[in-house]
């Protein structure tokens, strides 16, 4: 399994508009996302107003692969978010069970 973390900043001022399309397209589209073992949604703290993030547990890079494409590694957005998104991170593990 995969662990793939997933971390986004808005652009300043476009917090609200993220949050909208965060909980009404992101939350949604990955919830119904085959090869999803599990995912976990990170929203905005007073803190950190402009970041979100979601944990995913992947069954393996193959599900993987066939949700993003081969080009993994690599963090992807939708076209509606571009506006609203100043920086984006990914990072990839190997889940470990005990």
């Amino acid at each position: 399994m995969i662990i793939r973390v997933f971390q986004v900043t808005t652009h300043p001022g476009k917090e609200a508009e993220f949050a909208s399309f965060f909980h009404g397209t992101a939350i949604p589209l990955m919830q119904r996302t085959e090869g999803l073992h599990s995912v976990t949604f990170g929203a905005a703290r007073p803190e950190t107003p402009n970041e979100f993030c979601m944990v995913m547990i992947w069954d393996s890079l193959e599900a993987l692969k066939a949700f993003v494409g081969e080009d993994y590694a690599n963090p992807h957005i939708l076209p509606e978010e571009a506006v609203m998104v100043q920086a984006r991170n990914i990072k990839h593990y190997d889940l470990v069970t005990s």
